[in-house]
């Protein structure tokens, strides 16, 4: 059983290690084609935040933002993998963040052809989101019936 969850987060996790590989390799000076991806859709989510935070309070750099997803996507990938909660955790902040971004299919109306693409792909994201829950809630429950099994009997006079 352990062979085989340990292959399994293996698996898992190579989608996000050379997802975040792929990206380190093309990441220049300018980013990447990723910052490029990037860089509208975060322009889009300034503006829209702008509004309760107040102008200028927010810094968002495409080639920054390429970073950080870099550092999230391939560092918990590993720590994933050595079946870490921490990387789980890692894994998980940067689906939350990039997801609504990135996949943005609400923008679209249902007759269109990206409508579908992109609902997709967020779908796929919710599900590997869902995936990283479960393997969380999995191991808080293993830990609870180790703790419960050491802890000592009183012994009955």
């Amino acid at each position: 059983m352990g062979f085989f969850s340990f292959l399994g987060r293996v698996l898992f996790a190579s989608i996000f290690i050379l997802s975040a590989w792929q990206m380190f390799n093309e990441f220049g000076e300018d980013g990447g084609p990723a910052a490029k991806e990037w860089a509208p859709k975060l322009g889009l989510v300034k503006k829209s935040i702008e509004g309760t935070i107040g102008k200028n309070n927010l810094y968002s750099d495409a080639r920054t933002f390429v970073a950080t997803c870099i550092f999230l996507k391939g560092f918990g990938g590993l720590l994933f993998v050595l079946g870490s909660s921490f990387g789980a955790f890692l894994l998980m902040v940067y689906l939350i963040l990039t997801t609504p971004i990135l996949y943005d299919y609400y923008n679209y109306s249902i007759g269109e052809p990206k409508f579908f693409t992109l609902l997709h792909e967020f779908l796929q994201c919710v599900a590997f989101l869902g995936a990283l829950l479960f393997f969380l809630g999995m191991k808080n429950s293993i830990l609870r019936k180790q703790q419960k099994k050491k802890a000592p009997k009183p012994k009955a006079s």
